[in-house]
């Protein structure tokens, strides 16, 4: 009976996975498995549900947890299903980042581990999300809100669901919680999302090939602004700075700080260098490189001149005591403009007419290359059986 119940959790467990949303963010590597508890001696777990929700509980019946395992716990009100993530020393580290619900200042029950009754009430609750996300936006629409339900999640015992809904301005839903209650027989709880958080929710593939990063491991949404991309001397283009969420991309926080701490001696954009050819002003810059572009006043002859950041620096100085260069680039600060690349012949090592001997008088040859080694076979077949 045990085995046949262990055998049911573990295929309800993986069903659940896939039905559950997405949950590559949610889970924890844990790289304390093998140590001994020791700080965690109030036994609490982390557990996961549905999209981005995850909680912490405490172990009050001193269950044999581990990751993976389906458990009942404390809602309010009844019970809900979730997987435990993480067990050990490592969830005092998860609550330091992560916020806990307490009911009455204490952290919440694991009941038990989920029988296969739980389970699957589960999946049946779980199976009502779409239709009745499809049925609340039909009456959002009806009843003239200006919002959006972008997800549903029920409760494990289906006495209540969440309604993740998405508004630009405050929305009073204070009928629509009236309608939805006699409509679908459950306790009712709003809780409002955001555009990134909606579409973490929805997944998809970036301009960069890969998963969206709010989908898989953006767990937290950080404002970005367009500084960042002024920063990274990005050009300021909506339709590409923005995502699939409408909002500007949340990859371009990840090297702000890098490009920031690179360019913090770097002089001044606004100040023009003046040399005795006129005066110069600054077009771009290559960052990483040190290297500075600048353009001649009124369009003067040239390409835009390269130099490092220590000239310009040192240019500016100069200007300031009333000095002008002879121009910017001298024998010991060498032009940095990369020059063209010299035509290089890949092919010299090969013959440029291994092609034009035709490919049949090849195999014509290695015919009768073969039939000449079989006629010297066969000729000394015959004379061996001669002198025998």
């Amino acid at each position: 009976m045990n085995n046949n119940m262990d055998e049911n959790l573990s295929i309800d467990r993986g069903c659940c996975r896939k039905q559950s949303g997405t949950c590559s963010k949610l889970e924890v590597y844990d790289w304390l498995e093998d140590v001994i508890n020791l700080s965690n001696q109030d036994d609490i777990v982390e557990v996961r549900f549905k999209n981005t929700r995850k909680d912490y509980f405490r172990n009050v019946n001193n269950l044999k947890l581990k990751s993976g395992d389906i458990v009942a716990v404390e809602a309010s009100p009844g019970h809900d299903i979730g997987i435990v993530t993480l067990v050990g020393d490592l969830v005092k580290l998860q609550l330091k980042k992560h916020k806990a619900t307490l009911i009455n200042g204490e952290l919440r029950k694991i009941y038990r581990k989920a029988k296969s009754v739980d389970i699957d009430k589960w999946k049946e609750a779980m199976s009502l999300e779409h239709n009745t996300m499809i049925k609340s936006r039909q009456i959002t629409t009806e009843l003239g809100l200006d919002m959006k339900i972008g997800d549903v999640e029920y409760q494990g015992d289906r006495t209540k669901a969440i309604f993740y809904y998405i508004a630009d301005e405050r929305v009073d839903f204070r009928q629509l919680i009236k309608v939805l209650a006699e409509t679908f027989r459950i306790r009712i709880e709003m809780k409002q999302i955001g555009a990134r958080q909606e579409a973490g929710r929805i997944g998809g593939i970036g301009p960069c090939g890969r998963e969206l990063c709010c989908a898989t491991w953006i767990g937290s949404f950080v404002s970005v602004t367009t500084n960042a991309a002024r920063y990274q001397e990005i050009s300021l283009n909506p339709q590409k700075l923005a995502g699939q969420c409408g909002k500007l991309k949340c990859c371009l926080n990840f090297e702000v700080d890098s490009y920031i701490d690179a360019q913090k001696d770097f002089p001044p954009q606004n100040i023009p260098l003046e040399t005795q050819n006129g005066r110069y002003f600054f077009q771009k810059a290559d960052i990483f490189s040190r290297t500075l572009f600048y353009v001649q006043e009124n369009g003067g002859p040239g390409s835009p001149i390269a130099i490092s950041v220590d000239r310009a620096k040192e240019v500016i100085r100069l200007n300031k005591r009333g000095k002008k260069v002879e121009k910017l680039v001298t024998n010991d600060h060498e032009s940095l403009t990369p020059k063209a690349k010299e035509f290089e012949d890949v092919l010299s090592q090969d013959s440029l007419t291994r092609f034009d001997e035709p490919r049949r008088a090849r195999k014509k040859k290695r015919y009768v290359k073969k039939n000449v080694n079989r006629g010297q076979n066969q000729g000394s077949r015959n004379q061996k059986s001669n002198n025998k």
